[in-house]
């Protein structure tokens, strides 16, 4: 028995109206479309005789077109498939529940933030919408969280979620140009309006990207809106600012400095500080340096033996519930590790710091008082303080230094500038060579006084 049929009969629509008692006009309440499918008679009921009217029209165009009518639901298949089509922000919620336990956690707060700016253009005009910051707790601090990890929510964010899931544009309608392009133009804003770097566009642009992929994979859409739309923005150089780096002097002054920050606080980070200058780690690896990563002799080299690395993320986005999240060391494979040699003058600071501090209870070198990691902010509050005894005034408005990170970059400049190989900088730095070649391009100098004195000496 077939399930669906080309006879169809439409009829006027039929004026609901209610009496309001004696001598008063009957009230007018709803409007209801008739039509009929095949022998079965349908109906379907609107507030306004606007929506019953372009509601019979769409019947109407789809019986032109020759399409068949659902016996059951008595709609044309295109009004059906419509029907069945998710809205963008139960797409989204499903695409991150899907993708939560294979990402890191610095990748779920990644992903959250994109997906909660691209939910909140991608919605219908519609009345009683909550102001952005409300939706965006509701986005970031419940929806898209497992369902495990969600708090209870307060009647605010209960009413940004139905208002959410009403006023969401369909997931189809990004292959109309005019919304992707919407949600690319809110990608490359920030909160303030104000222009965001082309990196943050670029990384967010990846994480839309591949929920798009996604929305195909299940066939929801047939092909990615992405790749009609053009939003260009410069590509990002990525070189580091030379004047953000420091010079040896500098660096020992900044070290210095943090000792004189707060009672303890600043002298338990100083060793920190000196490990990602003097060993070119970054901070999350300097956060998950442990003395058995550490070969510290009497004199001499030492060197650290880099297993894993801790960023800072969030406890939403951790597994384990911390703040720090517990990785192994960034491109490389979970149990892989990566050998740092390191100077005399480092390995007396980690083993003065040892002796004054000793480690935590998993053998972590840096942390609190209470045996925790330190917060980024802390970090950043502790070194800015230090910038203030170090430096001059004209010096601490400038950019050198202006982060822990700059360390970092200061120690990688320092080798390449020292004559040292590029391929054995950017194993102790953990970069492709490429990569770092690019990265410090800007900070490498003498290099054509001494390919010029080679070649001369190659000619002669």
């Amino acid at each position: 028995m077939t399930s669906s049929s080309y006879k169809v009969k439409f009829w006027g629509i039929r004026t609901n109206t209610r009496a309001q008692g004696d001598g008063k006009k009957p009230r007018v309440v709803s409007h209801t479309v008739r039509w009929t499918v095949g022998t079965a008679e349908k109906s379907s009921t609107f507030k306004t005789k606007g929506l019953a009217e372009s509601f019979l029209s769409e019947l109407r165009q789809a019986a032109r077109k020759g399409e068949p009518f659902d016996l059951e639901s008595g709609l044309p298949a295109s009004m059906i498939k419509a029907k069945d089509v998710r809205t963008w922000y139960a797409f989204a919620v499903d695409y991150v529940h899907a993708w939560w336990p294979h990402a890191a956690a610095k990748s779920r707060d990644g992903m959250t933030d994109t997906l909660t700016g691209v939910t909140l253009v991608l919605t219908h005009d519609r009345p009683g919408r909550p102001d952005d910051a409300t939706l965006r707790r509701a986005l970031r601090h419940f929806a898209f969280l497992p369902l495990d990890r969600r708090p209870v929510p307060t009647p605010e964010i209960a009413g940004a979620l139905r208002w959410l899931e009403a006023a969401s544009l369909p997931l189809t309608a990004l292959d109309e140009a005019k919304h992707t392009r919407a949600a690319l133009e809110s990608l490359s804003l920030l909160l303030d309006g104000t222009a965001a770097a082309t990196s943050t566009y670029r990384r967010k642009r990846a994480v839309f990207h591949h929920a798009l992929e996604y929305a195909v994979e299940r066939e929801e859409l047939s092909a990615n809106p992405l790749h009609r739309v053009k939003l260009r923005r410069p590509k990002p150089g990525g070189e580091i600012d030379r004047r953000s780096v420091v010079n040896p002097a500098q660096a020992r002054q900044l070290l210095t400095a943090v000792t004189y920050v707060g009672r303890t606080r600043g002298p338990m980070m100083r060793a920190m500080f000196a490990a990602m200058y003097f060993g070119g780690l970054r901070p999350g690896e300097a956060a998950g340096l442990r003395e058995q990563d550490c070969h510290l002799p009497k004199t001499g080299w030492g060197l650290l033996t880099l297993a894993k690395t801790r960023p800072e993320s969030g406890k939403r986005y951790t597994d384990s519930g911390e703040t720090h999240d517990e990785r192994g060391l960034k491109h490389r494979g979970a149990k892989e590790t990566r050998p740092v040699p390191i100077p005399p003058e480092l390995v007396t600071i980690l083993r003065d710091h040892i002796t004054a501090h000793d480690v935590a209870a998993d053998g972590r070198l840096f942390r609190t008082e209470s045996g925790k990691a330190f917060s980024g902010s802390t970090v950043s509050k502790i070194w800015k303080e230090a910038r203030g005894y170090a430096f001059p005034p004209d010096v601490v408005a400038s950019p050198l230094a202006a982060r822990p990170y700059d360390l970092r970059h200061a120690a990688v400049s320092l080798w390449l500038n020292a004559g040292v190989h590029a391929p054995e900088a950017a194993e102790r730095a953990g970069h492709g060579v490429d990569v770092m070649l690019r990265v410090y391009a800007k900070c490498i100098d003498g290099q054509r006084e001494m390919a010029n004195r080679r070649i001369l000496e190659a000619l002669a």
